[in-house]
């Protein structure tokens, strides 16, 4: 079994860094759906006349309605983003339950500023928050597919701040809840980084405020490497473990243009900035009836919660989840001992797929067949 290390995140995001190739299986491909809400009113006031949720399905809903799962996508991902978590010998298996894989607004599939019309399209597009995604997705489960209840809720990064915040919007809607590398709410640190992304982007003459003709190119390869210099951890760096996943006689300097140039290949300015406005807003205390205040809200939540920062993680750290955990009344706190960084959460090497399956597998307790 070999984990490949893509030079090109494109829409599935991390979840690429944690594509696993095996001879002897054949990774389940999830079934594309799109599900149109008119006049959606988004938190901010904004009614959008028609958004659409593009979502995948594996497997089947059973007669009662009971085996359902969801996984709500991470930063640019599209449906595929969990697929380092599902298929034989791994925690989720679409044979038994019914998975279903949302996208965020911006994604460039779902409602995006790329893709809306005037007179929401471009930087007009609002700003959508992780309330405004769960809202709709609620709406996805309940009309159009009859779910009323599940039996998780399991999110990578901005999945993670999603299932967080279905646990506080919805507390019984589920019966468990995993977060593996994201917090319920973006920290003061974590705002500066993604400005320093977004101003890289917008710097770039070519951007034009959000109205340009071609892609501001220059923009989004800083905003690359901004973002590359955050992703992995500095001792993952230091002993040079991505020479693990590229090819022999690759050069540092080579990895660093390729994540340059093809971090998120073919992304739309506007995709990219949308979606961090929305990592930047995140809070569950923000959520009605909390009155801003994160610990109120967290210890809301009533469904067990497998909480699993990744140990060396630089968007969000180990110390946020330490500091929230304390307040989330049924919290298995259980840090990924990894050099990966961020990307552990996603399964990026073998070691760190295999403690995640291990552990989500035993806390939905549900037997693995390696």
């Amino acid at each position: 079994m070999k984990h490949l290390l893509a030079a090109s995140l494109a829409f599935s995001s991390f979840a690429a860094i944690a594509q696993t190739a095996d001879t002897k299986t054949t990774q389940p491909e999830p079934t594309q759906h799109t599900f149109v809400i008119k006049e959606f009113r988004t938190e901010s006031g904004v009614v959008l006349p028609e958004a659409r949720v593009v979502y995948g399905t594996y497997g089947h809903l059973n007669a009662a309605k009971d085996n359902a799962i969801l996984l709500p996508s991470h930063y640019m991902a599209e449906m595929h983003g969990y697929d380092w978590l599902i298929g034989p010998g791994k925690a989720l298996d679409p044979t038994k339950q019914f998975l279903i894989t949302s996208e965020l607004f911006g994604n460039g599939r779902s409602s995006s500023p790329s893709n809306t019309p005037e007179p929401f399209h471009g930087p007009r597009f609002p700003v959508t928050t992780i309330r405004d995604n769960v809202e709709a997705v609620h709406q996805l489960l309940t009309t159009e597919l009859g779910v009323q209840h599940l039996k998780a809720v399991i999110g990578f990064s901005m999945g993670a701040q999603q299932a967080f915040q279905w646990a506080v919007s919805y507390p019984t809607f589920m019966d468990r809840v995993v977060a593996t590398s994201g917090t319920a709410k973006t920290y003061g640190h974590g705002i500066v980084r993604l400005e320093s992304q977004i101003d890289a982007i917008t710097a770039d003459p070519t951007f034009n405020n959000g109205d340009y003709t071609v892609q501001p190119k220059k923009g989004i390869e800083t905003f690359n490497l901004i973002w590359t210099a955050w992703l992995f951890s500095q001792e993952w760096w230091r002993q040079e473990l991505w020479r693990t996943e590229e090819p022999a006689g690759t050069t540092f300097k080579q990895v660093v243009e390729k994540y340059r140039t093809h971090f998120i290949d073919g992304a739309d300015a506007n995709d990219l900035i949308l979606q961090m406005r929305t990592w930047e807003s995140n809070d569950v205390g923000a959520t009605p009836g909390f009155n801003g205040d994160v610990e109120k809200a967290l210890a809301s939540i009533k469904a067990p919660v497998l909480y699993m920062p990744s140990a060396t993680d630089l968007y969000f750290p180990v110390t946020d989840a330490q500091y929230e955990s304390k307040f989330i009344p049924h919290v298995t706190l259980l840090p990924i001992p990894s050099l990966w960084g961020h990307p552990a959460g996603a399964g990026a090497s073998p070691a760190d797929a295999s403690f995640l399956n291990d552990h989500i597998a035993a806390f939905l307790k549900i037997a693995r067949a390696d």
